[in-house]
């Protein structure tokens, strides 16, 4: 069986969304480009994810080249309350990023972006995470370990901060790792 007759276009980096996508059985072609990852000072937190991952995929719209192509774009941010946290840009970023989630109930929101020559659906999805209290001596174990600096919020659920510090998740792991899956197969069906 074949669970989707288009081709898709994956416009991510992202080594986890293609790992992702293949595990889930689809077929596609990886293609980048720089973007910068900005945003408006104002926009809300929750809209962000979307934002950016719709931008990301506008700027990829050339590669689409026929009505059976459908492009993913995607971009997924760590917020605590009402804060983005991003990628930490070096070692004391991803500490006192980690040393603010320590302990408390984050959001992981990840925004989609579909994309085709005559088509656009921007969804997101968010999961909220259970974080236990993390010990300087842990922190610095992590960062030193995982150098988690491509990482929105410093970490990755399928590291040791997931398998050993987070206590419960309510949502989906996929989303967590920045491509919810069932809601991607779900849209793109319906796409």
């Amino acid at each position: 069986m074949k669970i989707f007759d288009k081709k898709i276009i994956l416009a991510s980096k992202s080594p986890r969304r293609s790992q992702l996508l293949a595990q889930a059985g689809f077929r596609f072609e990886l293609k980048t480009k720089e973007v910068e990852e900005d945003y408006p000072d104002d926009l809300p937190a929750d809209e962000v994810a979307p934002f950016l991952a719709e931008k990301k995929a506008l700027a990829c719209a050339d590669f689409l080249e026929s009505d059976d192509e459908v492009l993913i774009a995607s971009d997924c941010v760590v917020i605590l309350d009402d804060k983005i946290y991003g990628k930490p840009v070096d070692f004391q970023d991803a500490v006192r990023i980690l040393r603010e989630l320590s302990g408390r109930v984050h959001q992981v929101m990840t925004g989609v972006c579909l994309l085709s020559k005559n088509k656009k659906q921007v969804f997101n999805e968010v999961a909220y995470v259970h974080m236990d209290t993390l010990s300087d001596e842990e922190i610095h174990f992590y960062v030193e370990t995982y150098q988690p600096y491509d990482k929105a919020g410093a970490y990755a659920v399928q590291e040791w901060i997931g398998l050993c510090k987070v206590l419960k998740i309510e949502g989906t792991n996929s989303n967590i790792m920045g491509l919810p899956m069932v809601s991607v197969y779900r849209e793109l069906i319906a796409f």
